[in-house]
């Protein structure tokens, strides 16, 4: 099913232009890990507890999340200001070309009300 679902992802992560939509950015709050602090920081030229107290809080589940949604880091023409220091959740979204996708299905499907293509890889699979 890996190959299938990653053929899908090359497909529609070359059809869809992300810029054009950034759903993700502006309604989903990634987890955001000690590692990417660190690389916020660095981008920021900030200090990691500078960032914490700035941009971020502690949701339900404990984890780090934006403070406020959209992304703070998301720009008017949709780019992200911190692109090459974005959150690793961000780097991996829609998180299709996963390897063992049956373990993240259930994510994709949820993802899919978001992502285009999330929903056109899902919507592939189903036919």
């Amino acid at each position: 099913m890996d190959n299938l679902v990653h053929d899908l992802h090359e497909h529609f992560s070359s059809e869809i232009n992300c810029l054009e939509c950034a759903n993700c950015c502006r309604s989903l709050g990634p987890a955001i890990y000690d590692k990417d602090i660190e690389r916020i920081s660095k981008a920021l030229r900030l200090k990691p507890s500078e960032v914490v107290d700035k941009y971020l809080k502690i949701d339900e589940d404990g984890d780090y999340v934006f403070r406020s949604m959209p992304c703070p880091f998301l720009m008017p023409d949709n780019y992200c200001s911190i692109y090459e220091f974005r959150p690793k959740a961000c780097r991996e979204y829609p998180h299709t070309d996963r390897k063992k996708f049956s373990q993240i299905y259930m994510l994709t499907v949820k993802n899919s009300s978001t992502c285009p293509i999330a929903y056109h890889v899902l919507k592939e699979l189903t036919k």
